[in-house]
């Protein structure tokens, strides 16, 4: 596996960082107008049913008495959430708790994916005869912007279930400048509906960002420590045996130069699920209270 990844990657770092940000991609229609990033796509699909199905047994399976160690730590990620909706959320929480834990879940199985050595997914792929596979789908701005975008519908939704379609369309246009008087409404409606558009645009786009943001750098940092890695391992080698090191060696030297780096980033990939997450719930709660 480790010989096919070489063999692909190419010789020079660059080639090798190249080659492992590319992602396995698909192009639909005339003109490649849509091209699917099919390994995010496929990644963030399969994840998202090994979460649900995850908490579907152990919800079936879940005892009255004393529970095993796996369902202790469910019921404990279950109340955390559960906790932090209600510090944030004040309204009915039955449908905002699962959403919440659905969303922290699912970023951190998809950010959790790092922890796993950068060379063994593109390995795997290369010796199954796929160029390029990037596995995280949290790196992948089209992920978290669609992740983001449903957010921002969910958003509408809780507006419109608060605040009724009329409601909500007479406060894109009077808030935040209130005015009393028909003449100043009109004046005042298009900067109202502007700073309102912004304001919804801006949190999406924000969220998006961020996770995409940390976990991309958090990438680029690993591939750099498995660079060093390999190039330590080769010195190794060299050193050794006055011979250019294999590919195994090379692996090897990458795995152990990440360890230090993967033990802190598992703080990172926690941090950015909850924070997502979090804000999520806030951007709900401010959708349902008047301006």
């Amino acid at each position: 596996m480790i010989r096919d990844l070489l063999r692909v990657a190419g010789d020079s770092p660059s080639e090798y960082v190249t080659h492992h940000l590319q992602h396995w991609q698909v192009s639909i229609g005339e003109g490649a107008f849509w091209t699917l990033n099919v390994d995010s796509l496929l990644v963030s699909l399969v994840l998202g049913l090994l979460t649900i199905g995850t908490f579907f047994v152990v919800g079936r399976r879940a005892t009255a008495g004393v529970p095993s160690k796996f369902q202790a730590f469910i019921e404990i990620v279950v109340e955390f959430i559960d906790t932090q909706v209600k510090d944030v959320f004040h309204g009915n929480r039955s449908f905002v708790a699962p959403i919440a834990l659905t969303i922290f879940v699912w970023v951190f199985a998809m950010n959790a994916l790092k922890m796993i050595p950068v060379d063994f997914f593109p390995g795997t792929a290369a010796a199954l005869g796929q160029e390029y596979f990037r596995a995280v789908p949290t790196t992948d701005l089209n992920i978290t912007s669609a992740m983001a975008l449903a957010v921002l519908l969910l958003m509408f939704a809780f507006a419109i279930s608060a605040k009724g379609a009329a409601g909500f369309g007479k406060e894109l246009f009077t808030a935040p400048f209130h005015a009393h008087g028909t003449l100043m409404k009109i004046v005042l409606a298009p900067a109202n509906f502007g700073l309102n558009v912004i304001e919804y645009l801006s949190k999406p786009v924000s969220l998006a960002m961020r996770l995409f943001g940390n976990m991309y750098a958090g990438e680029l940092v690993f591939l750099l420590i498995a660079l060093l890695g390999m190039a330590g391992g080769n010195l190794m080698m060299e050193a050794a045996l006055g011979a250019k090191a294999g590919g195994a060696l090379a692996f090897v030297g990458a795995v152990a130069a990440g360890a230090a780096w993967s033990i802190f980033h598992i703080l990172v990939i926690t941090l950015q699920a909850f924070i997502f997450m979090i804000l999520s719930v806030v951007y709900f709660s401010m959708s349902t209270e008047a301006h």
